[in-house]
This record gives C-alpha cells, structure tokens and sequence, in this order.
C-alpha cells in the first residue's frame, strides 16, 4: 500500500509540475505576441507621425526654412535603418518641438485654411507614438522579466527568441501640445 502511494503521489507531483511548466509556456508566447502587436502599434504610431508632418511641411502653410527642417527629419526617419531609428525619431521630435514653439506658431496655423485640421492631426499622432512607444517598452519589461525566470532560462521556454530591446527616443511632446 506504501508503494502505490508513493507512486500516486509522485505521479500526481509530476503531473501538476507538467501543468505548471505548459502554463509557463504558454503565458511567454502570449507575452511575445502582445510584444509583436505592440511593436507593429508603435510602428504605425511613428509612421502616422511621420505623414502628419511630411503632409504639414508640404502644405505651404509653414515659411519654407520650417518646411525644409520638418520634411528633412521626416523623411531621414522614414528611410533610416534599425540602428539608426531612435536616433532619426529623436531628431523628428525634436525638429517639431523647435518648429511648433516658435511665437505664435499654433495661432497663425490655425487661423490659415486647414491649419487648425493639420493641428489635430499633429496632436493627435504626437500623443499617439508617447502612449505606444510607452506600451512597447511596458511589453518589453515584462516580456523581459518572463524569460529571465529560472524555469524559462533552464527549459528554454522562449526558445531562439532574441532578447527584446527597450524603444528609446526623445518623444516629448512640444510644450505647446503638454499644455493643451
């Protein structure tokens, strides 16, 4: 009788640990799934982004010095490679930011035919890639701290996956927009 239990018992232990393991794994994927969906959001945040100010810079509604600036950042962060991307998204926030703090600048748009549409947009895709880019990175961290767990490393849980990178670039809004 002593030995059936112990069978019963061992049998028992290894099944909840079977259960617990395909829980484990299961949740990882789910992770990197939220992971992908979160980094094709961001992706789409930033090229929205992109095409609000690419549209704004050839609107003739800017002088043309600001025009040149804001096309010239959006289109070196379209064409820029992976390595280059938070470094060339940096360089479209921050070319916004000196664009649209000039005086008077969200006064004279607005008052321009289409200028106060342009201005929505603008707000609207420049907090758009905040909340997105900020999602990812949340993604990133926990997907993170999942694959770094003792039972994911030892059974290799996350398979061949590559490590996930943090997304970080200077994404602060134009104090004009914080504002507002």
């Amino acid at each position: 009788m002593t030995s059936t239990m112990v069978v019963l018992v061992a049998g028992l232990v290894a099944v909840l640990l079977a259960v617990y393991v395909s829980w484990r794994a299961g949740r990882l994927d789910r992770l990197h799934i939220r992971l992908e969906l979160a980094r094709e959001s961001m992706d789409a945040a930033l090229t929205r982004r992109r095409a609000v100010v690419l549209e704004l810079a050839g609107s003739r509604l800017l002088d043309p010095a600001t025009s040149l600036v804001l096309a010239a950042a959006a289109h070196e962060a379209r064409i820029a490679g992976p390595e280059e991307r938070e470094h060339a998204e940096s360089d479209l926030s921050r070319a916004l930011r000196a664009a649209v703090d000039q005086d008077r600048f969200r006064e004279k748009l607005a008052e321009s035919p289409g200028g106060a549409d342009l201005l929505e947009e603008l707000d609207a895709a420049v907090a758009k890639v905040v909340y997105a880019r900020r999602f990812y990175n949340n993604a990133v961290a926990v997907t993170r701290a999942a694959q770094r767990r003792w039972l994911a490393r030892v059974l290799r849980l996350a398979g061949h996956t590559e490590f996930p990178q943090f997304f970080e670039i200077d994404d602060n809004p134009p104090a004009t927009m914080a504002t507002e």
